[in-house]
């Protein structure tokens, strides 16, 4: 077979590589390869780490930070690793400059391995669907897996909506429990996977943890789960569901309700995500990452 590649302009020769059919699934072994390499380099860190995996289309970051302030304010010591930053644990938050949500294999044991000489119990990782087809979590045991929701992202790379799901399934397959948003029309394929006994679901209109009373308000949210009143400092509908999922892990980590209550409450903000400019104006303006026709939805 000859292949002829055409050079356009401003594409990189790397660019034009990726777009040999099948070029994904070519270079699944060299993902491979590099995982188990960088595993052994840092003496596969994770495995010293009760590690909590978030995943979705939308709200993984804030969800990530809000279970990782709820566990440090309980008094475990946490790490995050996030799109946005990431910490050994406590509050030494550290700017992610790496622009990619689960970094490279190299960078996330590096990075894992200081998590755990730091002492840290837990670790609360953001997991993409590309992490999790170029086995860049390889040798990470996954205690609790995490789902959002699901909606049109990636398809460039995994094709069609059916291979992105399966490649967010991995991360449940792998796991020992999961907390699931019962309201995604997609959550029956990752509620399938477990036993009844190692799965919380989680909703407005369905789930074992539901919001009732909810509040909307410009400075956050807040609503009652069975006889905790959650109480959020980032606005949005969408972050009841993210508070939900942290209260679900929280439940499953044994926390009382007044742990999870406090732990979410002392989130005061999450970079790019609902954040508020306070400047002394009489207007609001609001900072959001969303670029899925999902999110922007759900913002405006």
């Amino acid at each position: 077979m000859r292949i002829v590649l055409r050079y356009n302009g401003g594409m990189s020769f790397k660019s034009a590589v990726k777009k040999i059919p099948g070029y994904n699934a070519l270079v699944k072994p060299l993902h491979y390869e590099q995982a188990v390499a960088a595993d052994i380099r840092y003496g596969w860190p994770a495995k010293k780490l009760r590690v909590i995996g978030v995943t979705g289309t939308n709200g993984k970051t804030t969800t990530c930070f809000m279970i990782w302030k709820m566990l440090n304010e309980s008094g475990h010591r946490a790490g995050i690793l996030s799109t946005v930053g990431w910490a050994t644990g406590g509050d030494d938050l550290r700017q992610q400059v790496e622009h990619m949500t689960t970094e490279r294999v190299e960078v996330l044991n590096e990075r894992m391995r200081a998590v755990a000489d730091a002492g840290a119990e837990f670790l609360v990782l953001e997991v993409t669907s590309h992490a999790l087809s170029q086995s860049r979590i390889l040798g990470v045991p996954i205690e609790i897996a995490v789902f959002t929701n699901l909606a049109h992202e990636h398809l460039d790379y995994h094709g069609t909506l059916e291979k992105y799901r399966a490649a967010k399934l991995k991360l449940f397959k792998k796991s020992r429990y999961g907390v699931v948003n019962a309201d995604d029309k997609n959550s029956r394929f990752f509620q399938e996977i477990y036993s009844s006994g190692d799965i919380l679901t989680y909703g407005i209109e369905r789930g074992e943890l539901r919001a009732t009373d909810i509040e909307l308000k410009s400075d956050g949210v807040e609503y009652s789960c069975g006889d905790m009143l959650i109480k959020t400092q980032i606005p949005g509908r969408f972050n009841i569901y993210n508070s939900l999922a942290a209260v679900g892990v929280g439940k499953r980590l044994g926390l009382t309700n007044e742990e999870i209550e406090h732990g979410i409450a002392a989130l005061e903000s999450v970079e790019g995500r609902m954040t508020r400019v306070r400047e002394g104006q009489d207007f609001e303006v609001i900072v959001d990452y969303a670029h899925t026709p999902d999110a922007l939805e759900k913002v405006f």
